[in-house]
């Protein structure tokens, strides 16, 4: 799970979406959360890692295994 924020960070990038436009897309009042994640900081509660696995179309085992890649379609 170490790789979380790397993955989630080139999964928002790949979309061209700043921190503040996917916390509202995820509806959350601010980024600051995000931006620990990314930065390898805080651990993702199983519910966040759902909602973002849903968000990106991703399983959360490619989120959440390190031993795994994204396997995302452009």
């Amino acid at each position: 799970m170490q790789r979380f924020g790397q993955k989630l960070y080139y999964l928002r990038t790949r979309r061209r979406m700043t921190l503040r436009q996917l916390a509202e897309a995820l509806g959350y009042s601010s980024h600051t959360r995000l931006s620990e994640l990314e930065s390898g900081k805080k651990k993702p509660a199983v519910e966040f890692a759902l909602s973002i696995a849903r968000f990106f179309n991703v399983t959360t085992d490619e989120l959440l295994k390190d031993e795994l890649d994204l396997n995302v379609d452009d």
